[in-house]
């Protein structure tokens, strides 16, 4: 089969579009032909090698996969071929495909009966691609974690990339007073147009003096009710200068660096909630696959590539040129 791989970690160069051998499953297993694969930046820190994760090498990367059921191996029950799937990418509960297990960015996928979720007929293979690690890890991120609720004020940081177009689309849908957040006026209009109540471009005002100029001084009541933050980095101790007094702070990744600095006196002066979120469970999945089948929610997506434009898309998520998801179609 062909696959998008590397055999080393490193930057865009390490990688390879070409054959590789096609899975078999084994024992509990099913191969399923990868009808749409999206990527995320999780891809980007595998490729370059993530600090105590050990990735066997070549790896296939790419942790998001929709398609159609193949091969089935032996002892699996309640899966034949024919069926349209998703998959949900964890292995077991330290395992994750295009992480510790050749993933998604080729024609075949090799993956545990357990991590199939039925694919209805009336979701696409792209769109459904675009949903567990992005769109999962928002729904976790503020419903589970931050308990979202009508009528507060949100501010998204991130707010043009996978995990933030859906916390902007979510928040809508749960009846919140949405800010988000960007790095340029274009992806600021788009943002509006999503349904974002207000949209900052960050190379025009920061992130404090906008709260400030729109909210109020912190000990008058200004600032939000929730800061989501993503990207981590020199964000960080700027978004605890957003929230209110008890206000949450959630955070789900660090794709501009994790050794933040943290400004404690906002921490327990303003009485902040720090409020972590590791992924997605099994339910986000599923209630995102519902929200999608009646329509409420719709994956934004950025562009549609072939196998031989992984490589492409790639450059184009890690140089953060992308609004949305970006999906492969092996």
């Amino acid at each position: 089969m062909r696959a998008l791989y590397f055999e080393e970690h490193g930057g865009l160069e390490v990688l390879r579009v070409d054959d590789v051998p096609t899975p078999e499953p084994g024992p509990g297993e099913v191969v399923l032909r990868v009808e749409a694969a999206s990527l995320n930046h999780h891809d980007v820190f595998t490729r370059r090698g993530m600090p105590g994760i050990a990735t066997p090498l070549p790896m296939v990367p790419g942790c998001d996969a929709a398609g159609t059921v193949v091969v089935v191996g032996a002892a699996v029950e309640g899966w034949s071929v024919g069926d349209r799937v998703l998959v949900d990418p964890l292995i077991g509960t330290t395992g994750m495909i295009g992480d510790t297990a050749w993933g998604s960015c080729a024609e075949f996928l090799k993956v545990g009966a357990e991590q199939l979720l039925a694919l209805p007929d009336d979701v696409d293979a792209v769109t459904a691609a675009c949903l567990p690690v992005a769109y999962g890890t928002a729904h976790r991120l503020l419903f589970a974690r931050g308990r979202l609720v009508a009528g507060e004020r949100i501010m998204i940081l991130g707010a043009s990339g996978g995990v933030g177009t859906c916390c902007v689309l979510l928040a809508k849908l749960a009846g919140a007073h949405v800010t988000a957040v960007t790095s340029s006026q274009a992806k600021a209009a788009r943002l509006r147009a999503l349904g974002a109540d207000e949209a900052l471009d960050v190379t025009e005002e920061d992130i404090v003096a906008y709260t400030r100029r729109t909210t109020g001084r912190l000990f008058d009541g200004g600032g939000f009710d929730v800061v989501t933050n993503s990207t981590g980095g020199e964000t960080w101790a700027p978004s605890l200068r957003c929230a209110r007094i008890g206000g949450r702070v959630l955070t789900c990744g660090a794709t501009a660096g994790y050794d933040a600095a943290t400004d404690l006196r906002f921490v327990w002066t303003a009485e902040l909630d720090i409020l972590g979120s590791d992924g997605w469970r099994r339910d986000d999945l599923r209630s995102l696959l519902e929200m999608v089948r009646d329509g409420r929610l719709t994956p934004v997506i950025d562009r549609v590539l072939p196998l031989d434009g992984a490589i492409e898309g790639m450059r184009l998520l890690e140089e953060r040129r992308v609004f949305g998801k970006v999906v492969i179609t092996p």
